[in-house]
């Protein structure tokens, strides 16, 4: 439990809201005490007032009496004293405390609207309050009136307990508050925990459905996106093996095979040589084979290093003209190049392979006698080589997944004619270190244009 987000979250909520509520309810408290304190010895100087403004009046014996026996009947005490101090009438007996109050007040203190004389509720036994008596403009005595320090004292606990009350009130409001809120937090969070354990464990049909449009749900969306992500990553892994496995089976189930035969007494001299090629060239396809897996394996790891160089674009095509070309005249197919002077930052080696790739797709599926052009082009940013065939062409269904790895158009064809599908994932990732792009448009029976873009070199200037 201690260890659950939801409670760690709640329980930080809960003290830095405690410590708040805490800091309000004692200013709060610190307020309103000392507004019912003053409160209450504004009463009592207000009552004084009264008493004394109807002795101003009838400043008799009578009158002395009455007020006397008003407050003997209430929480209060009044003394009445003449001018020079002395008692002439009292409420309730008098104390010492009390005396201590009536001897030493100064009358010249003392303003006609009356005073508060002693208010140290918290340390004496009485709070005192002074009303002096003026009779035409003449000084006839003093009203005082007296409350216990236990009725202020009792206001105040009064006070106190009905903040106690609404404290705990509000502490249980805050957890319950704090409890529904943490929960709310931390279960898209719990949910989002859930789903990346699934992950681990390999299954991958996880879904988080949130409507919620911040961080958290952003972050659920992500999760979902990547649980797609990785099973899509799975099934295109699953079937990169089986392809991988089936034209590795292949050739292997050829050398086997005749390695067998030629291993027969009945077998014969032209036979075996016959075989013995035919082995040679399975091989051959075996080792492109694997070296274009491990290059595969270096791109996905990033190993695969570019070596750039500035490079004459015509110079370079030409020695690879120059190479292909009777592979191409076997075929009875013409190769055109079109090439104005332009140089880009390349690596050589493996641009001659992106550049030998493209052009022996192109030989593959050219009919005998057509024509390859490569035509070189630049913008002020931007080289572009274009190789257009007028073979086969490929199916508009088919455009979208060309650079797959291990993806054949045609998929009932022999490896002679197709290849392993590999040649054209390995192009685009050799062009797209070379921060450049390759797209091809193709119509089913007229031919086929790859077209490579790159970056311009500066020094074309």
């Amino acid at each position: 439990m201690f260890n659950k987000l939801s409670f760690k979250i709640g329980l930080l909520f809960f003290v830095f809201i405690l410590i708040i509520e805490t800091f309000l309810f004692f200013i709060l408290y610190a307020n309103l005490a000392n507004d019912r304190i003053e409160e209450v010895m504004n009463s009592l100087l207000a009552r004084g007032n009264t008493h004394r403004d109807v002795l101003e009046d009838h400043f008799d014996q009578p009158t002395l009496e009455h007020v006397g026996i008003m407050e003997s009947a209430s929480e209060f005490i009044v003394i009445i004293t003449d001018e020079y101090g002395d008692i002439i009438i009292s409420s309730d007996p008098v104390e010492d405390d009390m005396m201590d109050v009536v001897k030493y007040v100064n009358n010249d203190e003392i303003p006609t609207e009356g005073k508060i004389v002693d208010d140290q509720w918290n340390e004496g036994k009485y709070i005192a309050t002074d009303s002096p008596i003026t009779i035409n403009g003449e000084h006839k005595g003093h009203v005082f009136m007296f409350a216990k320090t236990s009725y202020v004292i009792k206001t105040v606990d009064k006070l106190s307990n009905q903040f106690l009350i609404a404290s705990l009130v509000t502490v249980v409001l805050t957890i319950v508050t704090i409890f529904i809120l943490s929960r709310f937090i931390a279960h898209p969070l719990i949910k989002m925990k859930e789903a990346t354990e699934q992950l681990s464990k390999g299954k991958h049909n996880v879904e988080l459905h949130t409507e919620r449009k911040d961080e958290l749900g952003e972050l659920a969306n992500s999760i979902s996106k990547l649980s797609k992500d990785l099973k899509e990553l799975k099934m295109a892994r699953n079937e990169f093996l089986a392809s991988v496995a089936h034209e590795l089976r292949t050739p292997l189930t050829y050398i086997k095979g005749y390695a067998d035969i030629i291993n027969r007494p009945d077998t014969s001299e032209e036979e075996i040589k016959e075989y013995v090629n035919i082995i040679r060239e399975e091989t051959e396809q075996l080792t492109i084979l694997i070296k274009n897996l491990f290059q595969l394996a270096k791109i996905d790891h990033n190993n695969f290093l570019i070596r750039r160089e500035r490079v004459e674009i015509c110079e370079f095509l030409q020695n690879i003209v120059e190479r292909i070309r009777p592979a191409l005249a076997e075929k009875e197919v013409l190769l055109y190049v079109n090439c104005s002077k332009v140089a880009a930052l390349i690596d050589p080696e493996r641009f001659q392979q992106v550049l030998i790739n493209v052009l022996d797709n192109a030989k593959k599926h050219s009919y005998e006698g057509s024509k390859i052009l490569i035509k070189v082009e630049q913008t002020d940013q931007h080289i572009i080589i274009t190789t257009i065939d007028e073979g086969e062409g490929i199916p508009e269904q088919d455009l979208p997944y060309i650079f797959d790895r291990l993806y054949r158009v045609e998929k009932s064809r022999s490896r002679k004619s197709g290849g392993a599908g590999l040649g054209l994932a390995i192009t685009k990732e050799i062009v797209e270190f070379h921060g450049g792009s390759i797209e091809v448009e193709s119509k089913l029976g007229e031919g086929t244009s790859v077209i490579i873009t790159l970056a311009r070199d500066d020094q074309n200037e």
